[in-house]
């Protein structure tokens, strides 16, 4: 049952040879922020088994408070950005398409932590994902800087030969903290009803749409859930999220890449539709669905913290790519597991597939 996952797809110009993405997966295997040839080998890895679009794991914009870990990469310093070159190059001759993740992790932040530690903090209240307040909200200065770092690592991803470019908008980072009204409760133009609170986000996106020009994709991210409240809901009803969603379409956003905790779970009562195919319904956009592809048990968060998963059927998806209901599907933990997923899938090779381990965190390969 694989004919639909691997029928080729046209993103914005962009011709991807099938619809499997990889799906972001922080590995913090970049020391002082530089990936190096070992992060290079594992993309390509990927990509020359069959991955038709690489995301690469989050990788941090230029503000002092946007990483938590110093191993992971960032997406500004000259070493870095000559490290993703050679990623870039790595996965373009592995026959694949590339497009990083540009973060910045906001209030999930510790004090004292990542490659600038004496650095504050950033959020748009200041306030922890409980709404407790634990910093100083971001000033307009901030918030026009933090605009700015993002374009910027757009314009260099575009300037290195990277074929897309995801903004980080899920899991309770940076960019979703402005769309939660728990951690923004701010009063100036970046606060208030949902739409208003995807300002921010807007802005980087048209930001970042000036530096690329108008035919570059332009992917967003988002989810519903955040790593701290499973319930969360940006949107409880499908006329929240198209108020939402449209800010977003208009600012310039090419593909919306919708994260659930499992992917055949239904957005809204009364609807089988997922959180990818109400975006795709609501924008006619493109939208990527990830969620536990190819695994059956823990989801990522429990997995991460030590629970492993069995391979997992392919039919739903399957199905539900048939009937238009999304575009393409982002495998994150099986292919962390198994780097040979997408080929052995191609080839219909459903039992030597590999299950997902804690231990295969501790590898890289």
């Amino acid at each position: 049952m694989t004919d639909a996952l691997l029928q080729p797809f046209d993103l914005k110009g962009l011709r991807l040879k099938n619809r499997i993405v990889m799906a972001p997966m922080t590995r913090s295997r970049s020391p002082g922020g530089v990936p190096g040839a070992d992060v290079a080998a594992y993309y390509a890895r990927r990509a020359g088994a069959g991955v038709a679009l690489i995301i690469t794991e989050g990788t941090t914009v230029d503000r002092p408070g946007a990483s938590n870990d110093a191993n992971v990469p960032n997406f500004h310093t000259p070493e870095s950005i000559a490290g993703w070159s050679k990623v870039v190059e790595a996965v373009h001759a592995a026959g694949g398409l590339i497009a990083p993740q540009l973060w910045h992790v906001g209030m999930v932040r510790k004090p004292g932590t990542g490659p600038y530690p004496d650095a504050e903090s950033d959020g748009p209240s200041g306030l922890s994902g409980s709404g407790k307040a634990v910093g100083r909200p971001m000033s307009e200065g901030d918030v026009a800087d933090t605009i700015e770092a993002f374009a910027k690592a757009a314009e260099a991803a575009q300037r290195i030969g990277f074929d897309a470019v995801e903004f980080h908008g899920a899991h309770g980072y940076l960019i979703d903290q402005f769309f939660w009204d728990r951690s923004n409760q701010r009063t100036d133009g970046y606060g208030g009803d949902l739409p208003a609170r995807a300002r921010f986000a807007a802005e980087i996106v048209k930001a970042a749409r000036r530096r690329v020009g108008r035919d570059y994709p332009l992917i967003l991210r988002f989810s519903q859930w955040k790593q701290q409240d499973y319930t969360a809901r940006l949107a409880q009803a499908p006329q929240d999220l198209e108020a939402f969603l449209s800010v977003l379409v208009e600012a310039g956003v090419d593909c919306f890449h919708c994260s659930q905790r499992r992917f055949w779970e239904p957005e809204f009562e009364g609807s089988e539709l997922n959180l990818a195919g109400w975006t795709k319904k609501l924008t006619g956009l493109p939208a990527i669905t990830v969620g536990s592809i190819g695994l059956k048990g823990a989801d990522f968060i429990s997995a991460f913290r030590g629970e492993g998963s069995e391979v997992g059927d392919l039919t739903e998806l399957e199905r539900r790519l048939e009937a238009g209901e999304f575009d393409l599907a982002a495998v994150g933990r099986a292919l962390i597991s198994d780097p040979e997923w997408a080929a052995k899938v191609a080839a219909r090779r459903f039992q030597d597939l590999r299950p997902f381990s804690p231990a295969a965190l501790g590898e890289y390969v």
